[in-house]
């Protein structure tokens, strides 16, 4: 199974990459399965019903997010009735949603699995000890297992790639939106990378209109964020999975470049 995990998507500039490229992006890499963080879909916080669908229509399979899909209320309702969408699976029991799913393609099972950092975050409950609760969980004969884990700090990520090495398939990073790389296969058959970076604006900070950032940074004070404008890349990572096995055979980092038209509502 060839899979595209994509970083998160940023607003509407990300959206428009995808509605201008993900189809193309696709069919060339010959994706069977696509995988999007969209915390940052809406509005550059959260989640809504037509934005979810917007995603969905350019050719996202299966969406994971992280911290700021709680961010509106009017999509928390989502977490509950889609089930093509995860949250976190280390938030409090009683939270709206789920952190896991199994699901099946082509007769193939494959399980996806949705986790955040503590490190310079909200502190949630330990990731490494949820993932061990979540793998026991999932019946043997499921040997294609995706994580996507949000989270802050590299060596957070990196040691949680390391602990899960070769219980995985592939092992993907996001939160940061700046893409790494150090794209590999772990030694034990998990394809991984720290952050797969973002599908949103080239020129911006991290997604953001740079002079908002850089004012925020000198006044230090409350500034509202807006999306940058003009080209966006699809940032990603192709990870191809021995259906098998579960292990990863190898990976491609993406970075596809996108022109949009600003013209566009």
């Amino acid at each position: 199974m060839r899979i595209l995990f994509l970083g998160d998507i940023i607003s509407k500039s990300g959206r428009k990459a995808l509605a201008g490229g993900l189809g193309a992006l696709k069919a060339r890499l010959a994706v069977d399965l696509c995988i999007g963080n969209v915390e940052n879909a809406a509005g550059i916080f959260g989640i809504t019903q037509k934005v979810i669908d917007e995603i969905v229509a350019c050719g996202v399979d299966f969406m994971t997010s992280g911290n700021h899909v709680w961010d509106k209320r009017e999509g928390l309702p989502l977490l509950d009735s889609r089930e093509d969408l995860l949250r976190p699976a280390n938030y409090p029991p009683g939270v709206p949603g789920r952190g896991f799913a199994v699901r099946e393609l082509r007769g193939t099972p494959f399980a996806v699995i949705n986790l955040q950092g503590r490190t310079f975050m909200t502190p949630i409950d330990c990731p490494f000890r949820c993932a061990d609760a979540i793998l026991s969980d999932i019946p043997p004969g499921v040997k294609i297992i995706l994580v996507d884990f949000h989270a802050e700090a590299t060596s957070e990520k990196q040691a949680l790639a390391t602990y899960l090495d070769g219980r995985v398939s592939a092992f993907v990073g996001t939160h940061t939106h700046v893409q790494t790389a150090d794209e590999r296969v772990l030694p034990g058959g998990t394809g991984f990378i720290t952050d797969v970076g973002m599908v949103g604006p080239i020129d911006s900070v991290i997604g953001v209109r740079k002079e908002q950032v850089i004012e925020r940074f000198m006044r230090a004070l409350p500034v509202r964020f807006e999306v940058g404008e003009g080209a966006a890349c699809i940032g990603g990572l192709l990870v191809d999975v021995d259906d098998a096995t579960g292990r990863a055979r190898e990976v491609v980092r993406v970075r596809e470049e996108i022109e949009i038209d600003e013209e566009q509502s």
